[in-house]
């Protein structure tokens, strides 16, 4: 029997909206600010799956309340394609307050516009 493991505390998946299909192999990368220095501290660094999405961006431990970004290599995403695009990268910043919640972050995604929420 296989062993059944907790999804972590904070999700993604992006969609390829213009064609209707996941956006595999997207890099991104999870970053926390760090108030006193007024910084960005990268946590975690990822590609997307087959499926759009990345796991293990963050342990429950290290997801703490505090501001976070996802950024989302967009542009790269693109060219791998061979597309150009007008955005070359998304940041999506957030706060968490509770981080005993779970938090889902979906980019829809097209060459020229992007759109995201707080999932479930």
């Amino acid at each position: 029997m296989a062993a059944v493991t907790e999804p972590g505390p904070l999700t993604t998946h992006v969609l390829n909206t213009a064609d209707g299909i996941p956006a595999a192999r997207m890099a991104l990368s999870l970053h926390r600010l760090d108030s006193r220095l007024v910084v960005w501290n990268l946590l975690s660094v990822g590609t997307t799956n087959e499926d759009g999405r990345c796991p293990g961006l963050v342990s429950r431990q290290a997801f703490i309340p505090g501001m976070y970004k996802l950024r989302f290599e967009t542009g790269s995403y693109w060219e791998e394609l061979g597309c150009s695009c007008f955005h070359p990268y998304v940041e999506v910043v957030f706060t968490i307050s509770d981080a005993e919640q779970r938090f889902h972050i979906p980019l829809l995604l097209s060459r020229f516009s992007y759109s995201t929420y707080r999932g479930s």
